[in-house]
């Protein structure tokens, strides 16, 4: 688990000789060495920063040069950017988080060009998700233009957006977990290979990626004159609206999927449903949370109780199409205190990246000060093998306090998950239960669901 009570540098944080990130007494700040300064001074100069951060593009910050402590000598000047609570990675978001995501960036750019300046990276790993809105968290991503300069973060962009985005819809939603393999973004080759052969006739892919990617492989082993192939202003903008407006038609095809209609088949009844709300509404009044993590969330319903209660919920779900409706629902409904993320519990994001420290495991995000695991735990017993005490012991290193469903072998969805399977679980019993999550947690309430076979408990980490 991450430990931010000492000075240290953010792991992920040391490619860009620009500066890095670090924490001191619990507090985020960003080193920005001289090597930067003169596109600092640009960038808070030329409008660019006042205009990103009043519209919410950029996380706004404070100058404390003077009040914080150096980390090195090439120190320009220490800024405090707003805190960002969750960092989440572009291989947990689903289609509609990518995209815009990539389309942020592209308004990023054009805001930039406007002002004189060029965005320098367009890394994935640079946004973040805040109020139900992507947002850029590195405020050195933006150097001075050159005119005739090409733009030099384009291959990024391609790599890191406009290629997972085209695999996601030509071939498999679940393609963008080819960014835990491929930290520095999907290559073009690699991605103009796996796509169908008739994404050569849709003009954005045939040019951005087929042809990029061929020309990659023309040049790869041949020196480039710097200088060479100039572009102008009108070319680059041109560039970025075409972009634009291929991923903004971008669209997922219809697909069904093993959960993305689970409230459609549910067995609760409407007086089941609305205990179970009251119940779980009861519980987290009696924890006050500040933060909660609902595991397993399908398209959020029960999330909710939560977000409606000003509490920040990460609301996660293995199904990409349950998180995906989750995340329409929340843009639709101008929802801030809640973010959809694709988990899967049993294999969840690990530390990935040089040293394994670059981006951090789910674990190390933690923990929250309460878990929701709710018509979860037969799932993972019965369907993944998986032994009640270990499941114990996963939800004690990811939060503080933990509001569990506990569905029994009489309940008609366990029986189908034994319909196909012999009952190999013996001490998958209330009594079994109750004794395994003992041993990591005090259990402070338990209620039935009214007429389920169902129990909800409230336990606190010992």
């Amino acid at each position: 688990m991450t430990d931010f009570n000492n000075t240290s540098q953010v792991s992920g944080s040391f490619r860009d000789p620009s500066g890095f990130l670090f924490f001191e007494n619990e507090k985020i700040y960003r080193q920005i060495n001289q090597y930067y300064k003169a596109n600092y001074d640009l960038l808070m100069s030329s409008g660019l920063y006042d205009k990103l951060a009043e519209d919410g593009l950029l996380v706004a910050h404070s100058d404390v040069t003077g009040s914080v402590s150096a980390q090195s000598e090439q120190v320009y000047k220490i800024i405090q950017p707003e805190f960002i609570p969750f960092i989440s990675y572009p291989y947990e978001w689903c289609f509609g988080e990518f995209k815009d995501a990539a389309l942020l960036t592209l308004e990023l750019q054009k805001t930039a060009l406007e002002h004189g300046m060029s965005l320098k990276d367009a890394s994935a790993y640079n946004i973040q998700f805040k109020n139900g809105k992507p947002i850029l968290i590195d405020t050195l991503s933006f150097e001075k233009y050159e005119e005739g300069k090409p733009w030099v973060a384009y291959k990024q962009f391609c790599q890191h957006f406009l290629a997972p985005l085209a695999l996601m819809r030509y071939r498999d939603l679940r393609m963008n977990q080819l960014m835990k393999s491929f930290i520095d973004g999907v290559p073009l080759e690699m991605a103009s290979e796996l796509l169908p052969k008739r994404t050569h006739l849709k003009f954005g892919l045939l040019t951005h990626i087929h042809m990029h990617a061929k020309s990659q492989k023309h040049y790869s082993d041949k020196a480039i004159k710097i200088g060479a192939g100039k572009i102008s202003k009108f070319q680059l903008l041109a560039l970025v609206d075409s972009l634009e407006s291929f991923i903004k038609n971008l669209n997922l095809k219809k697909t069904a999927t093993e959960w993305g209609d689970y409230y459609d088949n549910t067995n609760y009844s409407d007086d089941s449903l609305g205990n179970k709300k009251e119940i779980i509404s009861g519980f987290i009044d009696k924890i006050s949370p500040k933060k909660v993590w609902d595991v397993g969330a399908n398209m959020g319903f029960f999330s909710r109780i939560a977000s409606d209660k000003n509490i920040p919920t990460i609301s996660f779900d293995i199904d990409p199409i349950a998180v995906e409706k989750n995340y329409l629902g929340m843009k639709k409904n101008g929802e801030k205190n809640i973010l959809p993320l694709i988990l899967d519990v049993t294999n969840p994001s690990p530390a990935i990246g040089w040293e394994n420290e670059e981006r951090h495991s789910l674990i190390e995000r933690g923990p929250t000060d309460l878990a929701m695991a709710l018509a979860l735990i037969h799932h993972l017993a019965i369907s993944n093998n998986t032994p009640l005490v270990k499941i114990a012991g996963f939800f004690a290193q990811i939060c503080q306090n933990l509001i569990i469903e506990f569905v029994p072998k009489s309940d008609s969805n366990t029986q189908r998950l034994l319909l196909t399977r012999e009952d190999i679980f013996p001490n998958y019993n209330e009594e079994g239960f109750e004794k395994d999550f003992g041993k990591f947690f005090e259990i402070i309430e338990r209620q039935k669901v009214k007429n389920s076979e169902r129990t909800l408990y409230l336990m606190k980490k010992k």
